[in-house]
């Protein structure tokens, strides 16, 4: 199995940036899809993106594309969420999550997750 690491939140101004970092240990994390999700306060688990095992591939949901931006680094297993423009409504807590094999925007279908970064953005 792989376990994962988020790090990078913070408190940022609304038009700012951040960029989370997810650190993989374990088995070898370039055989894993990487997602992105996020949960803000009393609100379900919503899907980010994802990156394929490799990078070849990226998809966003409608709210941050444009916006964010995810790529990974295989040779140092860490994958990468680049946030800019922020908006007051992207707050909350941030995860990265890994499958094997196929691409997915569910989360009940990422097996792997880390403890999870809070990203604060004030208006």
């Amino acid at each position: 199995q792989v376990q994962l690491a988020e790090s990078g939140g913070g408190l940022v101004q609304a038009g700012g940036s951040l960029r989370l970092s997810c650190a993989a240990s374990g088995r070898t994390f370039s055989n894993y899809v990487m997602g992105w999700f996020r949960q803000a306060p009393g609100k379900e688990r919503e899907f980010v993106g994802y990156i394929t095992q490799y990078g070849g591939t990226t998809y966003y949901a409608d709210s941050v594309k444009g916006r964010f931006t995810i790529s990974r680094d295989n040779a140092k297993n860490t994958g990468y969420l680049q946030m800019n423009s922020l908006k007051p409504e992207d707050t909350g807590i941030y995860f990265c999550a890994a499958r094997r094999l196929a691409i997915s925007t569910r989360r009940e279908e990422y097996g792997y997750w880390g403890q999870g970064t809070q990203v604060t953005v004030s208006s």
